[in-house]
């Protein structure tokens, strides 16, 4: 990493330069946040296991037809990824009332919607990411009604597959955040998925206890974050039992596991 140029470091991600034009490397580090960095700490193996658990559902998801930014995992916290030109909106997928809508409403978490809710909300750490609507957005111009529609579209064909991929394991997808990015081929540009899917943008119960498997275990000090994400690298087929992700690399252990 010393011989890259960083282009970016955010919360969870640092970027630097590819090793190719057009190209980065996406590196996971172990910092956690919540409400707009104004809780900060250390998930000890976070990165490590967000890393591998992202790569898996953005390859599912190529599969599917979802057009991505990823290219490759290169190592434990590393993955080689397609520079886009990110778009300022995050877009968040409901499927079951809770955190902020739960807040906002005064509705008890854990009640189904009777349908997907998509909202957006303005990427600005500054302002707290406020929510906003599809006016704002037009106008403002921070993405044009054609790519507002295939975020969207591309949302919804998203939460369809990753429900049911959480579903097969005993996970219920309560709803999850998504980026969108522009990917520039000449003059013409076209939407693709970018970040990351993981336990620190999703939230994940377990379907029988009602457990939660995702960064609100740091949100609201319940402890056993490690624990929860390796929860869901385990069930999605990813990390071997009595593997600890904190220290090994998971392409090793699973080697060592089988005898390679």
């Amino acid at each position: 990493m010393s011989r890259r140029r960083q282009i970016y470091e955010g919360k969870a991600k640092i970027l630097y330069e590819g090793p190719e034009p057009g190209t980065l490397i996406q590196y996971f580090k172990d910092d956690a946040t919540a409400f707009n960095a104004q809780k900060k700490g250390i998930i000890s193996g976070k990165g490590v296991l967000n890393n591998r658990i992202s790569e898996h559902v953005f390859q599912l998801l190529g599969t599917m037809g979802i057009p991505t930014h990823f290219i490759r995992r290169l190592n434990m916290r590393e993955q080689l990824i397609r520079q886009v030109e990110i778009v300022p909106i995050e877009v968040v997928v409901r499927n079951v009332v809770a955190g902020s809508l739960a807040k906002r409403l005064g509705i008890e978490e854990g009640m189904p919607l009777p349908r997907t809710i998509i909202e957006y909300y303005y990427k600005n750490d500054e302002l707290g990411d406020p929510m906003v609507t599809e006016e704002h957005v037009a106008a403002f111009g921070w993405a044009s009604q054609d790519e507002l529609h295939d975020m969207q579209d591309l949302a919804i064909r998203i939460n369809d597959f990753l429900s049911g991929l959480f579903a097969g394991v005993g996970i219920k997808l309560v709803d999850f955040k998504l980026e969108f990015g522009r990917l520039w081929e000449g003059d013409y540009s076209r939407i693709i998925l970018a970040d990351e899917i993981s336990p620190d943008g999703c939230r994940l119960w377990d379907m029988s206890t009602g457990e939660k498997l995702d960064k609100d275990r740091f949100r609201r000090d319940m402890g056993g974050e490690v624990e929860a994400y390796q929860e869901v690298a385990r069930r999605l087929g990813l990390l071997p039992d009595g593997v600890d992700s904190t220290v090994l690399d998971l392409d090793s252990a699973r080697k060592a596991r089988d005898g390679k």
